[in-house]
Formats: C-alpha cells, structure tokens, sequence
C-alpha cells in the first residue's frame, strides 16, 4: 500500500508544480524576469524602447484617421473615436506580468487588433456547427443578395478570414473598390479594375473584412459583442469597460431585433475600445491554445487554424499576423503570432515560450525591434 501512496504523493506534487497560472478577475500577479529565466536587462531595454519610440500621430485620433487615409475616395468617420493615451504595454511570461508600462487600465481604440476578434468570434461559429467548414460558400448562409453574382458566389469563409475574397459592392454606403486603393491609378481605374479569383489575391480592406462581420451576425443572429462576452471576455476575467462599435448606419433588422452590424477596425471610426490589461488577457488565452484554467474557450485546432498563412500572403493567417513572409521579424523566431492595429497596437503571441507582448501606441515600424529586444532577454 505503502508503494501507492507514495507514487499518488509524488503525482499530486508534480500536477502543483507544473500548473500552469492564470489571472484572477481581480488580480494578477507579477514576478521578476530573473526568476522566470528572462534576463531583466533586456526587459528594462525593451521598456525603455517602447517609451521612447511613440507613435507619430496625432493624439486627436479624428486627425490621425484622416489624415493617414485622406486619399481614398469619400473617406470619412463613420463610427465613433476616441482621443488616445500614450503609450501603454504589458510583457507576460509563464501567464506572470514581468513588465508594464503606461496606463494599462486607460481604454483606448485599438483598429485592427479587433480583426483577430472578429475572427475569434468566426472559430467559435464554427465550433458550435453554425458554420460546417471554412470552406463552405459564404452565400449558402447569406442569401440576401450580399454574394450574388459570378465572382462573389464563390467566396468561401476562409476567403473572407484570410482577406483574399475580392468581394466586390457595397456595405453600408462603403464601396470596396475605395478602400485603400492602389497608388497609382484614377477613380475609374480602381472602380472598374479586374477582379481576382477568390483565393488568388491579399487585400487588406476594411470593407471586406466589415462583410465577414456582416456574415456572423446572419448565423449567430445575436450582436457579435455578445457573443465575445460570453463565450471569451467574462470567462478570462475581462473588464467590464471594453466596447465593439460599429458605424452610425450599420443596424440591421434580425428576426424582428434591431442589431448593429459592428466594423473589424477604427479605419472610419468605431471597432474594439479595450485596454491593456484585457488584451493581455486575450493573448494568453492563445497563448495557452485556447484554454483558462481548466476550460478549452475556443478549440485547439483554431488556434492552430489561425496560423495557416494563405498562399496569397505567406505572413497572414486567419486575421492573425504570422512571422513569416514578406513581413517577417528579424531575429526572433518565426513561430510568433500577432494581432496588429493602426498606431502600432499590438498583441504578440509566443506558445512555445508561453510569452505574450501587448504594447499600445508605438511607432509601427519599431515593433520588430522591440520584440528582438525581449528575445535577447529569452534564456
């Protein structure tokens, strides 16, 4: 008997000393880098870097957004802004805070960080068999018109997720041929251009991306932040102060409920307002493949699917950025996934180390050598 004890003892100790930590919702520990096998030298620097290299733009982000996308055709706010903060960050290892900086607790627009939401929200229709496969068409499921025709009949899910549709139209008084058009070229040139298979062509257009959301409102048939509420921010402990907005005119009737259509960015105004400390939250959901304590939140094969890069674009997977491609970080490892915004918001995500990076309003160009600071602390 003596054997058995002793062999259960030893497991109990072994399952206490390789749980892994997670946050409560109302505090979350720190530990110094040293004793997490972080070099803290290199983490100070990585702090010091962030600090000092701000974004460039406007704090008034009304005049940052229009005049970053000033020459697309009829460009304007449509949804709502909010004026930034400085800049903001959060370094975590093992699930332990090893650095912060700025206000993490400040609420704050964060662009296309809010794509990696959307898509989260897209995984866990398909979970739930709302969606049969990422490769269904699209139209099979919204058969109002927004996928009619030869091209967009054949738009699949992965295609929207992967932003290689193409889609062609209108949604809610915005025409995707307008949205970041090519440099070069007329009014005429980019309205009547020639459409790309699905599949066979990157574009990053807010438009398409706001028709992904339009398409998971039609199959949750519920406000796609209530869903994030309830299936992924309340479980990880989430604030209660994050919003997801969409545009002034983009409500929609749905079994006799009026729902806003919510936007995948701030391009015209709106998508996710959240701070810091919650995107922290959600990196380290990804980080641990989907899992908080001792609940699978969205399955391991998504957060496995998010990392497939489409042939059109070897540096982008399921609205996740990937290491790899064309925008590949030197000196860091290649495994790294990010969610990534305009004004330099971004949420980096290392499973293997269990190492997550959120850092809010840097100067964009800067962050790979942020990141390759960090790494140089990863012993």
């Amino acid at each position: 008997m003596r054997p058995l004890i002793i062999t259960t003892f030893c497991l109990l100790i072994s399952a206490t000393l390789t749980a892994q930590y997670y946050p409560s919702r109302t505090a979350w520990a720190t530990r110094p880098a040293a004793e997490l096998e972080l070099d803290p030298g290199a983490i100070d620097s990585a702090v010091s870097f962030a600090l000092a290299h701000e974004y460039s733009g406007a704090r008034d982000l009304r005049l940052a957004i229009l005049q970053s996308f000033s020459r697309e055709p009829e460009h304007g706010l449509r949804g709502p802004t909010k004026e930034r903060g400085g800049p903001a960050g959060i370094i975590l290892k093992d699930g332990y805070i090893v650095a912060r900086w700025g206000d993490v607790d400040r609420v704050d627009m964060t662009f296309s960080v809010t794509k990696s939401y959307l898509s989260t929200t897209a995984g866990l229709a398909l979970e739930d068999g709302l969606i049969g496969s990422v490769k269904d068409l699209v139209g099979t499921y919204v058969w109002d018109g927004t996928f009619a025709g030869d091209h967009n009949a054949q738009i699949t899910w992965e295609h929207l997720l992967h932003q290689t549709s193409d889609w062609s139209g209108q949604l809610f008084g915005l025409y995707d041929w307008a949205d970041r058009p090519d440099r070069e070229g007329t009014l005429d040139q980019w309205r009547y251009r020639e459409r790309h298979p699905p599949g066979t062509h990157f574009k990053y257009n807010d438009v398409r991306v706001n028709i992904l959301a339009y398409s998971l409102l039609q199959v949750w048939r519920r406000p796609l932040p209530m869903v994030l509420k309830e299936r992924i921010m309340d479980p990880i402990g989430a604030s209660t102060t994050w919003r997801w907005f969409g545009y002034d005119d983009s409500w929609v009737d749905l079994d006799g409920v009026r729902m806003q259509s919510v936007s995948g960015g701030g391009h015209h105004g709106g998508g996710l307002f959240i701070n810091t400390t919650d995107h922290a939250r959600m990196g380290l959901l990804f980080a641990r493949r989907g899992k908080w304590e001792d609940r699978q939140l969205i399955s391991r094969q998504w957060t496995a699917m998010v990392r497939t890069p489409t042939p059109a674009n070897a540096s982008y997977g399921y609205m996740w950025w990937l290491n790899q491609g064309p925008r590949q970080w030197a000196g860091v490892p290649d495994h790294l996934y990010y969610a990534a915004g305009f004004g330099g918001n971004f949420i980096v995500v290392d499973e293997q180390q269990d190492l997550v990076i959120v850092t809010r309003w840097l100067e964009p160009s800067k962050i790979g050598e942020l990141v390759r600071l960090v790494y140089e602390g990863v012993k």
